[in-house]
């Protein structure tokens, strides 16, 4: 056995232990989840892991204390691995209620495993379904998302069908490869993370996520900074969006994308949605859930102004309130730009988001498109105040979504459509769109 890691936890397996297990499920991290039951399991260990979704059935041969059992056991996550597969794995970390497997051989494969399309598939941590048909990808996003609200917040409430992507290839506008400090004129890998870790990384000269505009530039900003390498003094993170004047490497570039019919500026290295092609249908979704039986919308974390400006039509007046004042002038030039005069951009602080809003919540939708780390208890406590009569909140981290959902018990509030959509082919992330009602 290869000599473990001065911190590994030498229990219940054995550092680079080889077993057989057979895959149930997958985790909300994209991970195959199997369980194997331990006749004497560690002591300071739980029963159940978290991330586990259901359980599958293990006839394991390998070691001694292993048995299977139908809903039971210890959890081993397996990136890489499908339900269903009967796998062989090679342990790696023991947790205190799991434990963390590479994936050495598939002995009996799934019907839904499919031929990746990338050569460095399972060395490169961008994509996690590659190996899955499109079709199931979309109903296990589907399934994760329901366990998700059931065990995160005790929702009970269906889950649609995701939203595919027109394009679950080459659809990303946005990539940003990283490199490690180089050694003299010696540039190292350019690309992006090993699975499972902070600082390795692989070169990547083509990536099919991303739009072939951006595959067409790479080559030449790759060479670029290598060419350049002894001028870095430490690593760096480079940009490449692809927008409809061409593909940008300066953060500070003036871009723009075409959305319906408006056309939206701000800068290469802001936020802003980086699958174009789902966008329409996306933006669509949004203005059907907000406009009904309201006259106002507010557009509380409104950017450069994508729901502000695309919703206008549908409401007498808007406001779009926005903390940051670049992001803001954007979204004013923006609605300058396409001869929008209905709608009010305004910068405010967190603390005081709805401050300047004088429309009646009994007649206002409000849209929330949060940071990843979802919404803080201040601004839910002004949302509440405000009291608005609808509110469509939008999350790319449903984990963060559904812990504010929460929040909204005891407020007045239903659920009336959960639609994911899966502005992310090919990887574990997951847009979804919720829609509340104001009850009384």
């Amino acid at each position: 056995m290869p000599t473990p890691p001065r911190k590994f936890r030498a229990e219940p397996f054995d550092y680079h232990q080889e077993l057989e297990i057979t895959i149930d499920s997958l985790s909300n991290l994209g991970a195959g989840v199997g369980r194997i039951v331990l006749d004497s399991p560690p002591t300071d260990s739980e029963t159940k892991a978290d991330e586990a979704i259901d359980s599958p059935q293990s006839d394991n041969k390998d070691g001694p204390a292993l048995r299977s059992s139908e809903g039971e056991g210890w959890v081993i996550f397996v990136p890489f691995a499908l339900p269903g597969e009967r796998v062989r794995i090679r342990i790696w970390r023991n947790d205190k209620n799991c434990s963390h497997a590479d994936l050495v051989d598939v002995l009996e494969p799934s019907p839904n495993r499919v031929e990746p399309k990338c050569a460095l598939f399972g060395e490169c941590g961008g994509c996690q379904y590659q190996h899955l048909s499109y079709e199931n990808q979309l109903q296990w996003k589907q399934d994760q998302l329901s366990a998700l609200f059931q065990h995160m917040s005790d929702i009970d409430h269906p889950v649609e069908v995701p939203i595919p992507s027109p394009k679950p290839w080459n659809y990303r506008s946005k990539i940003t490869p990283h490199f490690q400090k180089p050694r003299g004129a010696t540039m190292g890998p350019i690309g992006f993370l090993y699975p499972g870790t902070r600082n390795r990384i692989i070169d990547v000269t083509y990536c099919p996520i991303a739009m072939e505009e951006i595959n067409n530039a790479l080559p030449e900003e790759r060479k670029r900074i290598q060419q350049s390498a002894e001028k870095f003094k430490k690593g760096a993170t480079l940009l490449l969006r692809a927008t409809n004047n061409g593909v940008h490497t300066n953060p500070r570039d003036v871009t723009e994308e075409t959305i319906g019919d408006l056309k939206f500026s701000f800068l290469a290295g802001d936020f802003f949605q980086n699958n174009p092609f789902i966008l329409p249908a996306f933006v669509d979704h949004v203005a059907t859930q907000a406009k009904q039986d309201c006259r106002f919308l507010v557009d509380a974390y409104c950017g450069s102004g994508l729901f502000a400006l695309s919703l206008a039509k549908h409401f007498e007046s808007v406001a779009g309130v926005e903390v940051s004042e670049s992001a803001a002038d954007w979204a004013r030039r923006n609605a300058k730009d396409n001869n929008i005069d209905n709608v009010t951009i305004l910068a405010s602080s967190a603390e005081h988001i709805f401050a300047d809003i004088t429309f009646p919540g009994s007649e206002t939708a409000v849209v929330i498109d949060p940071p990843r780390k979802g919404c803080n208890p201040e601004f839910l406590a002004q949302l509440f105040a405000f009291a608005p009569k609808r509110i469509v909140y939008v999350s790319c981290n449903p984990a963060t979504q559904i812990r504010d959902l929460k929040e909204f018990e005891g407020q007045s509030y239903r659920i009336v459509e959960i639609q994911p959509f899966d502005l992310f082919p090919q990887t574990r992330h997951l847009e979804c769109v919720v829609t509340l009602e104001r009850t009384t």
